[in-house]
């Protein structure tokens, strides 16, 4: 069992309140827009980081993270973007992805959009995490956690701080 915290967008901030949240999980994946480098090496540092960049992060973050990352967590097939919408309105180059090979959890950010949505087309689960950092139109912060055991995706839990 793996106990997961999912962020996105922080743009730069890491909340003192987000890292609480996060403290016991095994892994932090961030789903793009970190906003600096010493931002993702502070991440780092407090947990196992996975992490695309986004559009807002220079070549420093794009040399080191992909934009794409596909990859196993337990027995659950995980893809992860920024940009990659939502069932019924992906992206195209995640469609083609999604119609290849269907993960069992995508996830995506970008939007600024907290979402978890089950896409029965594909049989997947989608998650947006929103926004963790303070840059957008968002009212509030927002980060999940939740376990993943074998199989299974359960104990999602939700973080939001309103925005001042």
């Amino acid at each position: 069992m793996k106990r997961i915290g999912l962020i996105s967008d922080t743009h730069g901030h890491w909340n003192k309140k987000i890292a609480d949240f996060l403290k016991d999980s095994d892994e932090i994946w961030h789903a793009g827009d970190i906003g600096s480098l010493e931002i993702a090496e502070q991440m780092e540092n407090f947990k196992p980081l996975r992490a695309v960049y986004g559009n807002i992060d220079g070549v420093d973050i794009r040399s080191k993270y992909p934009k794409l990352l596909r990859f196993t967590c337990e027995d659950v097939n995980v893809l992860i973007t920024h940009i990659g919408g939502y069932p019924g309105k992906y992206q195209k180059e995640v469609l083609s992805e999604l119609k290849q090979n269907p993960p069992k959890l995508f996830i995506s950010g970008h939007s600024h959009i907290l979402k978890i949505i089950y896409d029965k087309k594909y049989d997947l689960l989608h998650m947006n995490p929103g926004a963790a950092g303070l840059s957008g139109f968002h009212n509030l912060i927002t980060a999940l956690r939740f376990k993943v055991n074998k199989k299974n995706i359960t104990d999602l839990e939700i973080l939001e701080i309103p925005r001042r």
